[in-house]
């Protein structure tokens, strides 16, 4: 799927804000950065700039991180700062989840519509497959059946149990996490 230009520029805010986070760390806390030494002086060359030079050194490095895997760096904030960025990070991946599993369930009620049939409440897809693989315990009889009815009604209400479905399976996988890093 096919990020679109404000799903692009919230995804390049978050990066934005952790490169702010990170900056704002004592000299000492980040030196132990998780990350390449060109990097990290960049990192630090930030710290002693004021005004527009820092902002554009922040752009810079939103700019070099956009492409990067940044569970080591959130994990990292969130071991000196709290789990603010991080829980924010894992909610925006869940929204995007659910928006793609609605995008494709509309799609394909679209097709079948055309082929005068019927999406049927029981459906299957590629991201149903996903969403199961990265949380064996939800529930998809139910998943498919929201997405089914959101794809015919387009109420909104079906979209939040979606979300809130969502959110229940990623709890236990969260919690996984926070024991295997403390």
């Amino acid at each position: 799927m096919q990020l679109s230009r404000s799903e692009q520029k919230r995804r390049i805010k978050e990066i934005e804000q952790l490169v702010g986070e990170l900056v704002e760390l004592p000299k000492t806390v980040l030196e132990k950065l998780p990350c390449d030494t060109e990097l990290l002086s960049c990192f630090q060359e930030a710290q002693l700039l004021k005004g527009g030079a820092r902002k554009r050194q922040l752009k810079f490095l939103t700019k070099l991180l956009r492409n990067e895997s940044l569970e080591d760096l959130y994990g990292f904030l969130s071991l000196r700062k709290g789990s603010e960025l991080e829980q924010k990070s894992k909610f925006h991946e869940l929204e995007y989840l659910r928006d793609r599993l609605l995008d494709e369930a509309i799609r394909r009620r679209k097709v079948l519509r055309s082929e005068q049939m019927e999406l049927m409440e029981t459906w299957s897809g590629e991201i149903i497959v996903e969403i199961v693989n990265r949380f064996p315990g939800i529930d998809i009889v139910t998943l498919s059946r929201l997405s089914s009815i959101f794809a015919r009604t387009r109420q909104i209400r079906h979209s939040r149990e979606i979300f809130r479905l969502l959110k229940a399976a990623a709890v236990p996988e969260y919690r996984r996490q926070r024991t295997e890093d403390g």
